[in-house]
Order: C-alpha cells, then structure tokens, then sequence
C-alpha cells in the first residue's frame, strides 16, 4: 500500500542529505566487496573508555536509587563535578545550580537550543564550514542561516568586519567552535574579545561550542569564551565528554553559562526527555575529576598521530600545517577535484575513508577531513595504500 499522500514536514525537507549517512551507504557496500576499510571519516574516537570512568558505572548500575528518572536538570553532583572542571581548567566560576546543565551529548543540546530560541524568519549567522549540527538546527527550527565564508588565508576565522551592517543588526545568534571542527583551526584570545564586544553592540546571542578544549598540543591552551568579561551576559559554552574520554557511545555532556538562556533550554527539554541515566552522570562526573596525567597521554597519542600523518602526506605532495588541537585533517583536494568526488575516489581504490569537505557546508568544498582515529600502524598503512594508488596532491607527483 502506498503512502505517498503521508509528507514529511517543510523542516524536514529543508535539510540538505546528510553526507555521514551517504558515507555509511558506501561503506557498508565496500564491506560487502571485501575490502578492509580504514575508516578516517567519522570523529569517533578509537580506544576504551578510561578503566575508572567504567568501573564508576559500573558501581552506580548495581545501585538501585540509578534505576528510577534522573532530575530533569541533571544530578548536583555532576553539576558540581562541571563547574568545578570549568573553575580549575579556566578560572572562571559558574554556579552548579542555573549555569550547568547535562545534556544527551552535545549535539542534543545544540539542536534544542535552536528550537527553545529561533523562531520562522530569525536570522542566525553561522561560519561555514561548521560542524553540521550549527547549520542544520537552526534550519530544523525555522530560521534563516546566514553564512560566514570562512578562508584560510584568514586562519579560517570569522570575519567580522565582512558581515553586511543591515545581518548584523538583524542577526539573532551566532554559532562558533574553536577549536574548529572540521578545520581544525583555533582562535586567539583577541578574536574571542572582538566576538564579544560584536555580539553586545548589536545584541547577539553567542553560542560556542568548545568540545576539543583538552585535545590542545605544543603547549597550546584553547580559550573559553566565559573568560572573557562581559562574555556570561550573552552566551553559552557546549562541551561533550565524547573526544577526549573516548565517551562518545555514553551521549553525555554539558551546556555552561547564562543562566536565562540555559533555563529556556531547560525548559524545551523537560518537555522532550527525562535526562540522562543517572549510572551515566556518575562516570562522566568520575570522568571530570581523572587527573592531569590522563590528559596528558591523551594529548600525546593526537599529538604523534598528527605528525605521522602531516609528515606522511607531506611525501605525497600535501604541505599540511601543523594543527594546534582537534583530532582532525583539513586537508586540500588535488587540483581539479571536488571534495565527492575525492573522497568516493579514496574510498573505492584504496579503502580509506574520509569526510568531504562539502559536507560542512559550501565553503568546505576543495578539503577533506581526516580523522585521527587510528594507531599509527594503520594510518600508516592508509598512507601506503595512497601511495600505491598514486593518490596525490600535485598531479606532476611521482
């Protein structure tokens, strides 16, 4: 019997296609044709989840108090456990009670977001590329994206200067990550002032989302925007648990900073989910307080497979530079290529898959994003089989 009389709603028909779905498609064919995927496409990080993290669930499954619906506001412990995070990371004091909220992960978070606060017609500034969840929210909740073309003859940072006065007096939200997924760009202090005293003169509100703070490398410190003064008047800062505690199955992480702008958040999700299992805010609580030597070692394993891999795309003709956090690649096509077509060209004759660019927006078009997902061996062996396919950047490479 057919249905086609049943239409999904405008919202849903506005959004573009989902290229991770598309890849899974694909992949999932190329398993079928034997090959061994190397799988680079996905932000998900490799690796267990640190022994104490599950042994702190672990002990709070066998308890039965964690069997009933959590508090719609998540438990005070882990709001505790975030703003004590936030307080010894960066300094700056939050109140575990109004300026902490769990969230189902942050992707969760930065969806409802944009449905408590965008109405039809409201115009949200969003950098491009951008993680998708940016983009796509706001389209899901009605609102008009207005593009900020990023270049990286710019350092991949918005331009501020470049915003036409008559956007800028209409924008509502801004949404912005540094570091950046997907160009693994970061931002100074300085930029994250001028965003600030931006976002007051024509009365935005900021919405940063800071999920690869901890993956920083070289002695590099990434910013929070809630350091800066004036910065808590206005925004709101999102953090996962996903990267860098290899949490991302748990769906756990956080939302920090106005109290107003969290407690409409809050209120959306009370009528749309009861929480997270409270089993689950107990490891991620017990996650906040590893100590500075896990950080560390973690830090170390992003840091060596960056230089492997930078040094061995480098011998294929890419000059890669260094990033300074993130678990990612930005990483130009040969000339002459799309960013499909690259990546399907990738996939089908090597068996390695990356992310095209394109699918972070129209100014992620010429790039693919790597992901660092793999120990050394194997991305070694991605790289090989690269080479064996003359998988290059310059065309004149031999």
């Amino acid at each position: 019997m057919s249905l086609n009389w049943i239409s999904p709603a405008d919202r849903i028909k506005a959004l573009p296609p989902y290229v991770f779905a598309r890849l899974d498609e694909l992949k999932a064919k190329a398993r079928e044709q034997g090959l061994d995927l190397i799988d680079l496409g996905m932000g998900n990080p490799d690796g267990a989840t640190p022994q104490p993290v599950v042994e702190a669930a672990i002990a709070a499954l066998q308890n039965p108090q964690n069997h009933g619906y959590p508090p719609f506001e998540g438990t005070a412990s882990f709001r505790r456990a975030i703003t004590s995070w936030y307080n010894r990371r960066y300094s700056v004091e939050l109140d575990p009670d109004s300026e902490a909220l769990p969230l189902i992960g942050s992707k969760e978070g930065l969806a409802h977001l944009a449905i408590a606060y965008i109405n039809p017609g409201d115009v949200v500034l969003v950098p491009s590329p951008a993680y998708p969840a940016h983009f796509r929210a706001p389209v899901i909740a009605g609102g008009t994206v207005y593009s900020l073309n990023l270049k990286p003859e710019n350092d991949w940072l918005i331009d501020l200067a470049a915003i036409p006065e008559a956007v800028a007096q209409s924008a509502k939200i801004l949404y912005f990550n540094y570091p950046s997924n997907p160009t693994a760009a970061t931002a100074p202090r300085e930029f994250f002032e001028e965003v600030v005293a931006f976002a007051h003169k024509y009365k935005i509100m900021l919405v940063h989302d800071l999920c690869y703070a901890e993956l920083a490398f070289d002695g590099y410190q990434p910013t929070s925007l809630l350091e800066i003064p004036g910065a808590k008047d206005i925004s709101v800062e999102f953090h996962t648990l996903s990267k860098t505690y290899n949490m991302a199955g748990w769906r756990v992480g956080f939302v920090v900073g106005n109290r107003h702008i969290i407690q409409g958040l809050r209120t959306l999700k009370t009528n749309l989910d009861y929480g997270i299992f409270a089993a689950v805010q107990t490891a991620a609580e017990t996650a906040l307080q590893l100590s500075d030597d896990y950080l560390e070692q973690v830090q170390q394993r992003y840091r060596q497979r960056r230089d492997f891999v930078i040094q061995g795309l480098s011998e294929l003709g890419w000059n890669v530079p260094k990033t300074k956090a993130t678990m990612y690649l930005w990483v130009p096509c040969p000339v002459g290529m799309g960013s499909t077509d690259f990546a399907l060209k990738v996939l089908q004759q090597t068996g390695v898959v990356v992310t095209p660019g394109n699918a972070f927006g129209s100014a992620g078009e010429g790039y693919v994003r790597i992901s660092l997902i793999a120990e050394c061996d194997r991305l070694g062996e991605a790289l090989r089989r690269l080479k064996q396919a003359g998988i290059c950047y310059q065309p004149s490479y031999v």
